[in-house]
């Protein structure tokens, strides 16, 4: 394998797809079923077509190429990210797995090996949830879990329901359902992808092998009080929602680094109510975001945010509700798949580590279902969803020939 050849085909693809782009001079901004994500498509079909893959866009935007092995019956191996972006981000996330996906293929061929089932590259449509608020979207209809109602629930800022976008992209909507594939016909999956944090950076390491994406438990939390003068109400008085609720998310932090596995907690947003500088505050609104490989984490985080909420709002007479926003497990990727790959990286040379990813990928969602595994390429300072996002080709290269291994150890 000449690794200068790789590193080379992987720059000029993912320069390539640069161009497509709706803030030229700003990052790369391509959302779901606009005419940016339209001429990446196209672009895309192309170059999968002259890497030697037999390809289709299929109902729900995604890219399939296809590179047939001796027995085109057997579940196939299939890799990919997706082709958006979020606003002003930058041009590595999802599209290096993609380039990373169609330059093996094109390695087969020219290295004329022979594989027994196929080799699937998909180029997967509104993984980030921009556009619509959602995400997964392409991956989700691929596994045939989206249906007519969600194409008219979830609306752009404008108003723009899926389904209306869909129509003006291009694309049937009444025919989605026709993206689904049965996962039965899928062997395993793999994703390439950037770290988007400062682990393998730091640690000058070229290879993260993913052993587990993390839960996430993510809520919605309302601390009710009630309005008073700020100079009048004495401080024994009060109900303030401030007061009570700040006593809670201040500590939470603390809590996951307890834990000492790895958990992690945000509060993001926070919202008073009315806002005034001269009034006690009535209601305040902040949210939390749990992230944690191990679940009890998860489950005793939670909980103990919600007793230490019993134990502050009933000291000051306030109240709380709390409102659930998403759950997802965390997910323990293929032991068999890592290990050939980390024994790819002993045989190459590469320093590697194991690592869990703290976001969530299109391979969390087809985790459910199948037998997935994810490698992780290094983020310069860690830094994504921006401009400044930045990996080596030559990083992406090194991660590209271990996934070039396990897919023909896997045939």
């Amino acid at each position: 394998m000449d690794m200068q050849e790789l590193t080379a085909n992987i720059r000029k693809a993912l320069e390539a797809l640069h161009p497509f782009n709706a803030t030229p001079g700003n990052g790369t901004t391509r959302l779901p079923f606009t005419r940016e994500a339209r001429g990446a498509v196209e672009h895309l079909k192309a170059y999968m077509a002259e890497a030697g893959l037999a390809v289709r866009e299929d109902e729900a935007g995604n890219v399939i190429g296809v590179l047939e092995g001796e027995d085109s019956s057997l579940p196939a191996l299939v890799m990919g990210s997706h082709y958006d972006t979020v606003i002003n981000g930058g041009n590595f996330d999802g599209q290096a797995g993609i380039v990373a996906g169609v330059e093996i293929a094109r390695l087969f061929r020219a290295n004329r090996v022979s594989l027994k089932r196929n080799f699937v590259v998909i180029a997967f449509c509104d993984e980030e949830g921009m556009r619509f608020s959602t995400g997964y979207f392409g991956s989700r209809s691929w596994m045939g879990e989206v249906d007519e109602a969600y194409l008219h629930t979830f609306k752009d800022k404008d108003g723009i329901s899926v389904f209306e976008a869909m129509k003006s992209y291009g694309l049937d909507p009444a025919a989605l359902p026709n993206a689904r594939w049965d996962m039965n016909d899928v062997r395993a999956f793999i994703e390439l992808h950037i770290e988007q944090g400062p682990v393998l950076d730091a640690e000058n390491i070229e290879v993260g092998l993913v052993d587990c994406i993390v839960g996430i438990r993510r809520y919605m939390v309302t601390v009710s009080g009630r309005p008073d003068h700020a100079g009048t109400t004495p401080m024994d008085m009060r109900m303030d929602a401030v007061e009570a609720a700040s006593k809670v998310f201040s500590k939470i932090p603390d809590w996951a680094r307890a834990r000492g596995d790895g958990s992690v907690a945000t509060t993001g947003f926070l919202k008073v109510t009315p806002g005034g500088i001269n009034i006690v505050p009535e209601e305040v609104q902040f949210s939390i975001d749990i992230r944690s490989r191990n679940r009890e984490s998860l489950l005793e985080l939670t909980d103990r945010i919600k007793k230490e909420l019993d134990i502050t709002t009933k000291a000051n007479g306030t109240s709380w509700k709390m409102e659930e926003k998403l759950t997802v497990e965390p997910l323990h990727l293929s032991p068999a798949m890592l290990d050939i790959m980390e024994e790819s990286c002993t045989t190459r040379g590469y320093s590697y580590r194991r690592m869990v990813s703290g976001a969530g990928h299109d391979a969390l969602a087809i985790g459910q279902h199948v037998e997935t595994v994810m490698v992780f390429t290094p983020s310069k300072n860690g830094r994504s969803h921006c401009p400044v996002e930045w990996t080596e080709y030559s990083d992406v290269a090194k991660a590209t020939s271990v996934i070039y291994d396990l897919v023909i150890g896997m045939q």
